[in-house]
């Protein structure tokens, strides 16, 4: 749901009250002491610089993902950093052994300190998203997702978290994590939800300090960014919690101090704190990309919260600005970005910005500031005076997934569930009880872990695939057969009956992984009616047992329906590898309780509009909402209404109407800049400025939406909706028609594709191009295409989630008055 931020007031004094206690308590003489070692790192960032070629120079401020760098381009080129992506793993593969991370940054650290061509030869720093554990290893300890840890509210948990995962990334040999994340989310649709804290801005401040500081330490003290501790990042800076519609990638709306006060206000903490990098956010700010926004990532960053680390850009995030590519723009140089993160593309910008800063497009001393940022935070880190990764006493493999740290990561499982109902004392589960678990998320381990887990999305890994933890249903057996119980599992309520009925049922289950934009929704529903989840419950209720359910999820979802058929309902979030964890506070023996209370405010339906703390208006559960067993009362039945105008997820056939989209989809215009920027009213252009919509009269006044393309670069028009759509519940996919009432207005210079989507790799396309230069211009008209068309071209009917894109690279003009699809016979395909 989005959110109307209600927290008022705020001031950078309130801000920086307890990080300035921590450093007035380190005393004058500490203080005395760090402005030495500051004078001493800046000399020797200093002569180091002075010693650096322009080709040295322009090498360090680049960072390559290790699917396309070699150890040898790192030397070559002088490369300052290496990352391996959510995908990337030494070898190729998903995962890799402990010894191969060690090898591989052996090879790294090797090739960027060889001297022989005369170089300087400064070690190249590897960065790895460890944003909830060391979590590209099998063999670490994967904690909840942010989300879940908010529920927490428990600082000192989230310290010897951030503890745990430097350890276990010092342990592989690496030395910069992309973490924490310090967003805060303001609309549960956004596909990166669960990467914040919450809502609120001071418990994301909190906490984001806290787990900072158990990364790299705290400053002052003789441990901070010693060989125990990592570099970390403070991400993304800023606004990427609040893009309209919780739009991954998005545009973030509001008044610089509103900005200030909500999505900045966590990294006054981080820089109090001394974190040493920030990355910048794929979103933009009013229109204007992070990348490229110098006001916000050098004036407001740097100048005004005193920020003095280096700044590194996001995957490719530089090319999303308005006229650049991922091998080509200077601008978000200039702007503040020290360090392009370039994974693919890193020789391409190597090669621009070399003759950018010859032909003075950049200037030297720019240049040479990104470098000294970057040097001074491999100082500080001690990476220049490390030695090589596999001799350096932390990078061991014994250091990964301990007893310890399996114990951490199992005290975060408890601490973050929240009870929201507990009616008829339903839990906790008592001894000797016969237990039937249901569902298959309860064996899981991919779905309790989620997204950012092995890999980018998090899918496709089986239990065998971790060599730590336990499964949700693991768990359970255990505490339930410590008990004296008896417990067993079943993938669904089928083989129920009367004469063998448990005691109690547990049903487990929730979301499956996702990560970034492809976990974006367009309302907040967790299933309609017809769910499949929803139909295990009904099935369970007609027996009369006793359920207990457990919801895995990233974020909060409509699911009164789910509530309304559960004895007792457990939010368990995204818990990681410790799955044991649940069972200790579901299990009565274990002794317990539950001390989570809600990160974000619960939805009483599925529309996703904005809630204001302070009033009930679509509030279900308020934020920091939590039983525990002390205070459950019986909850009473919730209102099952979705408030939305197709709730049970299907649609009448029309798309778009007067020039409007029609439920359950959305109009959106894009371009490089954003291939998804909303464009629910007329007046509206995509942030590259490539695509332009208006209001036009056809029948009556501004009844219909004109569409014109500027040309010159790829743009974009198409309705969209996140939840795919069945399209022959309307009739057999052979019987149907795309039919477009619309006025060519400009005739196209370039071809035209006219699509429709099924999600990754599931797409149609014609190609109109031919068909429009052909028609008569400023007259309306319609045209009929046969669903055939599409079909045949590799569209699945069954699962749409966009039924009409228009794109093109050249210009065109054209009025939309109507969309739908409908029965008929169209015209052979184009």
């Amino acid at each position: 749901m989005t959110r109307k931020n209600n927290a008022k007031g705020f001031s950078a004094a309130a801000i920086f009250t307890k990080p300035a206690r921590l450093l007035m308590a380190l005393g004058f003489a500490t203080l005395a002491t760090a402005c030495e070692q500051a004078d001493e790192i800046d000399t020797r960032a200093q002569n180091i610089l002075q010693r650096m070629s322009l080709e040295e120079k322009v090498g360090q401020v680049i960072q390559g993902d290790i699917s396309t760098v070699s150890p040898l381009d790192v030397k070559d080129y002088h490369l300052g950093s290496i990352l391996n992506g959510g995908n990337s793993a030494p070898g190729g593969g998903k995962t890799s052994r402990w010894q191969e991370w060690v090898d591989l940054a052996d090879a790294y650290w090797s090739a960027s300190t060889d001297t022989s061509d005369g170089g300087v030869g400064i070690p190249a720093i590897w960065g790895t998203d460890a944003v909830h554990g060391h979590n590209n290893l099998q063999m670490a300890v994967i904690f909840p997702h942010n989300v879940g840890l908010g529920a927490t509210r428990d600082a000192d948990l989230l310290r010897r978290i951030g503890q745990v995962t430097a350890t276990e990334v010092k342990a592989t040999g690496l030395d910069w994590v992309f973490a924490p994340t310090l967003a805060v989310a303001q609309d549960d649709r956004w596909g990166r939800a669960y990467e914040s804290y919450s809502e609120d801005q001071r418990i994301v401040s909190e906490l984001g300090e806290a787990i900072l500081q158990g990364l790299q330490g705290i400053p002052g003290a003789d441990s901070f960014l010693d060989g125990n501790h990592v570099v970390a990042t403070a991400k993304h800076f800023v606004g990427d919690g609040g893009t309209q519609y919780g739009i991954d990638k998005g545009d973030t709306i509001g008044t610089l101090d509103s900005i200030k006060n909500i999505h900045a206000y966590p990294y006054h903490a981080a820089i109090a704190n001394e974190v040493q990098t920030v990355m910048a956010s794929f979103s933009s700010v009013n229109g204007e990309k992070m990348h490229g926004s110098k006001m916000l990532l050098t004036d407001v960053l740097r100048d005004e919260m005193g920020f003095d680390g280096f700044v590194i850009g996001d995957w490719n995030g530089h090319a999303e600005i308005p006229g650049c590519t991922p091998t080509d723009c200077p601008e978000a140089f200039l702007a503040g970005v020290d360090m392009y993160m370039a994974p693919e593309s890193w020789k391409g910008i190597y090669t621009s910005l070399l003759a950018q800063v010859k032909d003075g497009t950049v200037p030297e001393s720019r240049l040479d500031e990104a470098v000294l940022r970057i040097l001074r935070v491999k100082i500080r880190s001690g990476l220049l005076d490390a030695g090589l990764p596999s001799e350096r006493a932390g990078t061991a493999r014994a250091n990964l997934g301990t007893d310890a740290h399996r114990e951490v990561g199992r005290d975060a499982v408890r601490k973050s569930l929240v009870l929201l109902k507990n009616n008829e004392a339903a839990l906790p589960i008592k001894a000797n009880q016969n237990v039937l678990v249901i569902g298959q998320a309860a064996r899981s381990m991919e779905q309790q872990t989620g997204g950012w887990t092995l890999s980018w999305q998090g899918d496709n890994n089986a239990n065998s695939e971790f060599e730590n933890g336990d499964t949700i249903y693991a768990g359970l057996k255990a505490a339930v057969e410590e008990t004296g119980g008896s417990i067993s599992w079943a993938a669904n309520a089928d083989g129920l009956t009367a004469d063998n009925k448990p005691d109690v049922v547990i049903f487990v289950f929730g979301e499956t992984p996702y990560a970034e934009f492809k976990g974006d929704m367009s309302d907040a529903v967790y299933e309609f009616s017809t769910g499949s989840d929803l139909a295990v419950l009904q099935a369970l209720q007609a027996h009369d047992v006793p359920v207990v359910s457990v919801f895995l999820t990233g974020r909060p979802l409509f699911v009164n329906p789910h509530i309304n058929r559960s004895d007792a309902f457990v939010v368990a979030w995204l818990p990681g590898t410790e799955g044991a964890g649940v069972a200790d506070v579901l299990v009565e023996q274990a002794a317990y309780d539950f001390v989570g209370k809600l990160p974000f405010t619960w939805p009483s339906d599925g529309r996703g509009l904005p809630i204001d703390q302070a009033s009930e208006d679509g509030v279900q559960f308020p934020f920091g909402f939590g039983l525990s067993y002390a205070s459950a009362t019986s909850t009473a039945a919730l209102s099952e209404d979705y408030k939305l105008a197709s709730a049970d997820g299907g649609f009448s056939g029309a798309l778009l109407s007067k020039g409007e989209a029609r439920a359950p989809f959305s109009f959106f215009l894009g371009d490089s800049s954003n291939w998804k920027t909303p464009a629910g009213p007329f007046n509206m252009t995509s942030l590259g400025g490539v695509v332009r919509s208006r209001g036009v009269d056809y029948k009556a006044q501004e009844d219909s939406r004109q569409l014109s393309w500027q040309g010159g670069q790829t743009g974009v028009a198409m309705l969209k909706t996140q939840r795919a759509v069945d399209l022959t519940t309307l009739a057999p996919a052979g019987h149907l028609v795309l039919r477009m009432t619309y006025r060519l207005d400009q005739a196209p210079s370039d071809a035209v594709t006219l699509g429709m989507a099924c999600g990754d790799n599931c797409k149609a396309n014609l190609d109109i191009g031919t068909l429009l230069q052909a028609q008569e211009i400023g007259q309306w008209q319609q045209l009929d295409l046969p669903l055939a068309c599409f079909t045949e071209a590799g569209l699945d009917p069954k699962a749409v989630q966009s039924p009409m894109s228009l794109e093109t690279d050249g210009t065109l003009s054209l009025s939309l008055h109507e969309v739908t699809l409908t029965k008929g016979e169209g015209v052979s395909c184009p």
